[in-house]
């Protein structure tokens, strides 16, 4: 497991265990692409952060698409002839099709099949499935439960309203030394879902947390978002800031047992896709590398042509790619603290890497300069296997002619970026190597 001794929240395990305990929080909560759902998350998570709240009207123009109303549901059910809840939003969420229209009528079974969904594959679990943009509706229920539904009329009932209204998103700036800022991003708009959804929140937020403790390089711009409209919006009101995102990261997929995936920005060789790789190479635990493609979450909107910022995506087991995924199993007990730790230390150096990539110049480069007599050099000489530490230092005097970055060094060394890290600034501490200024 990677590990960072500034975390800002205390130790991994700790973290994990906040996250997790934030998760379990927010897990009642109905959201979507708007409503007070989403108001509700982000009022909660500004208890641990200073969250900015901003409210974008309906009918906005954002570039080609335009601010949804505004859905709230407060109760939906199916009632048998008895008047038993046979399906019950109270007790799942995810049982209603979110954006479904009002609906109070008397219908047989039959007529209300064609708006009952299932997963036939899974039949213990209750599907989950959304109509944004087309005025409709819907129950999801489990495949078992609807096979033991008997025919007969029934009760319908979606007290829900779709009007104008606002999107509501988070925003948090924690300003650097800099203006130049890394992006974290997360969305908002998933009901009941833990591992999709509420572990990217979770993360963001400690990361907000940690960072918030800290003497920053860059700053950092933390977003809670609803999916695909949220970026979209967002970029829409904040063209001219754009720019000043360098490096970023979309979060999601973070809770679950999976081997962590990174999907490249579209650049596919930025800073950030190279701090990330880098990151995972060394963790000790496997993982895997992905490809950009302009299907996924938010990445694509941050990547898509006009913009093309650097920003990648980093994830677990990948959307669509494990069976709970939009699901009623994707709940408290397929995330665990132990996975939320894991993500959370990787993201924490990740942010190590970003912010301590400097580049150094080498004050006497003419030759090897004799390390011992600055006590910087083993007192043994004549090893077979010269230390890593050792190693470093040669590297890091040998490649710092103002061109080389310590990432740089590090990916051409082959040795972990915090030995290289180290390495520097014991040598800036002698008469041998000095840090430029960016």
């Amino acid at each position: 497991m990677v590990t960072s001794a500034r975390t800002g929240a205390g130790s991994a395990a700790e973290a994990g265990a906040q996250a997790y305990q934030l998760i379990a929080e927010l897990y009642p909560i109905c959201r979507s692409i708007t409503g007070e759902g989403n108001r509700e998350t982000l009022r909660k998570l500004r208890e641990h952060i200073p969250l900015q709240i901003h409210e974008v009207a309906t009918g906005t123009q954002v570039f080609d698409w335009e601010v949804p109303k505004e859905w709230n549901i407060r109760d939906a059910y199916i009632k048998s002839a008895s008047g038993e809840r046979v399906v019950d939003f109270r007790k799942c969420n995810l049982h209603v099709v979110s954006y479904s229209v009002p609906v109070k009528a008397r219908m047989t079974l039959e007529q209300l099949q064609p708006h009952l969904i299932t997963e036939p594959s899974y039949p213990a679990w209750v599907p989950y499935r959304t109509s944004y943009y087309k005025e409709t509706w819907g129950f999801c229920l489990s495949h078992n439960h609807l096979a033991a539904l008997p025919e007969g009329e029934y009760e319908v009932c979606i007290d829900s309203t779709l009007a104008a209204g606002s999107l509501t998103y988070g925003d948090l700036l924690l300003p650097g030394k800099t203006a130049d800022e890394v992006l974290i991003s997360c969305h908002i708009c998933h009901p009941s879902l833990c591992n999709d959804n509420l572990s990217g929140i979770a993360i963001a937020t400690l990361l907000a947390k940690a960072l918030g403790t800290r003497e920053l390089r860059y700053s950092y711009r933390v977003l809670f978002i609803p999916g695909t409209i949220g970026s979209i919006t967002w970029l829409a009101l904040n063209e001219s800031r754009a720019a000043r995102i360098k490096h970023g990261l979309v979060l999601n997929n973070l809770g679950d047992p999976g081997k962590p995936h990174y999907k490249k920005s579209r650049c596919g060789d930025a800073e950030i896709d190279r701090a990330v790789v880098h990151v995972l190479k060394h963790s000790g635990s496997d993982y895997e590398v992905l490809e950009f493609s302009p299907y996924g979450y938010d990445e694509r909107q941050y990547c898509s042509p006009g913009f093309n910022l650097p920003v990648g995506s980093l994830t677990r087991t990948p959307h669509a790619r494990f069976p709970q995924y939009h699901t009623s199993a994707d709940n408290l007990d397929f995330v665990q603290p132990q996975y939320l730790a894991d993500s959370f230390a990787k993201c924490l150096a990740v942010v190590d890497v970003l912010e301590n990539n400097a580049r150094y110049l080498n004050c006497k480069p003419k030759c090897e300069p004799r390390l011992g007599k600055r006590n910087l050099y083993g007192t043994v000489g004549g090893l077979r296997d010269v230390p890593d530490q050792q190693l470093a230092l040669l590297w890091v005097l040998n490649l710092s002619d103002g061109n080389h970055s310590l990432l740089d060094i590090a990916e051409r060394s082959g040795l972990a970026f915090g030995l290289i890290q180290s390495a520097a600034e014991a040598l800036a501490r002698t008469d041998l190597l000095t840090k430029l200024e960016v």
